[in-house]
């Protein structure tokens, strides 16, 4: 039997998950805490309680048996904790085939507006994205120095079902903030099940893919086009000095880039579903 297991069973790993499940795949993951297990137990995985501080001999064991695994759990300042602590499981998995890393665009730091693809230096800009390096390039060598195959999946903005504009005009939470060229790429959470599938089925030639839709664009057209699907008024804009962002917030605005998948069509033949906003932003409407 295949056995996935997940270091951070969150949103994007689920959307994976759920797809292997349905086919008859084993899948276990952790959480950080009890109820963020319970809650994972509830939907049918097999859930650990790990929060990268130490050795966990349940992971371990489930690692033992395990056939891919993916990490979505970030990196601290110390590393990866699922290689600071599980390494040496991870080496000796005999079964392990695979294993996906999901890093983030913000490797690349700030193009102002320019293309960037997988063959444009990392830049990090925040120190966030600097451990993303760090983490990406210990995967890398622990691919090269086990053998087993590892790649890793730089995402650009994730949004999905009950994550999304649409959602946010509902709550009440939507800010329609303007900073003159600022744009952003997007990924419906389904295309990264997509990418990870496809990876999984032994797909592709590449170490690194960039996972985001076809089309970077200003985060208030995002919103102005939800609103126009809700038949609802868009909020009023606000220019990003007048925003009063946090500072985690304000950094996303620091970057401004457009980030091609070229890679993803041309190497992975992946077609994605929701190659822009819109596609996603309907199909998020006519599952609510």
């Amino acid at each position: 039997m295949s056995r996935l297991f997940c270091f951070g069973l969150g949103y994007s790993a689920r959307a994976l998950a759920h797809r292997l499940a349905a086919q008859g795949w084993h899948v276990g993951g952790t959480a950080r805490t009890p109820e963020g297990a319970a809650a994972l137990a509830r939907d049918g995985f097999d859930a650990i309680v790990f929060d990268g501080t130490a050795r966990v001999p349940a992971v371990a064991a489930a690692l033992a048996s395990a056939t891919h695994v993916l990490v979505s759990a970030p990196p601290d300042a110390n590393g990866d904790p699922a290689l600071l602590r599980h390494g040496d499981d991870l080496k000796a998995a005999a079964n392990l085939k695979w294993v996906g890393y999901l890093s983030t665009v913000g490797v690349y730091g700030d193009h102002q507006g320019g293309w960037v693809d997988e063959t444009t230096p990392v830049n990090p800009k925040s120190r966030r994205s600097a451990q993303r390096v760090a983490a990406e390039n210990a995967w890398l060598a622990f691919g090269a120095a086990t053998g087993k195959r590892v790649q890793v999946f730089r995402l650009s903005g994730i949004y999905g079902p009950g994550r999304s504009a649409i959602d946010k005009l509902r709550n009440g939470t939507a800010r329609a903030i303007v900073k003159p060229g600022q744009v952003f790429n997007r990924i419906h959470v389904g295309d990264i099940a997509n990418v990870l599938m496809a990876c999984i089925d032994g797909r592709g030639t590449q170490a690194i893919y960039n996972v985001t839709d076809s089309e970077p664009g200003p985060p208030q057209d995002v919103i102005a086009h939800a609103a126009r699907l809700l038949d609802i008024p868009a909020p009023p804009e606000i220019p990003f000095d007048d925003a009063q962002l946090s500072p985690m917030a304000a950094s996303f605005y620091g970057e401004n880039k457009r980030v091609s998948n070229a890679r993803l069509r041309d190497d992975l033949k992946v077609s994605l579903d929701f190659p822009s906003y819109r596609e996603g932003l309907r199909a998020i409407l006519g599952d609510a």
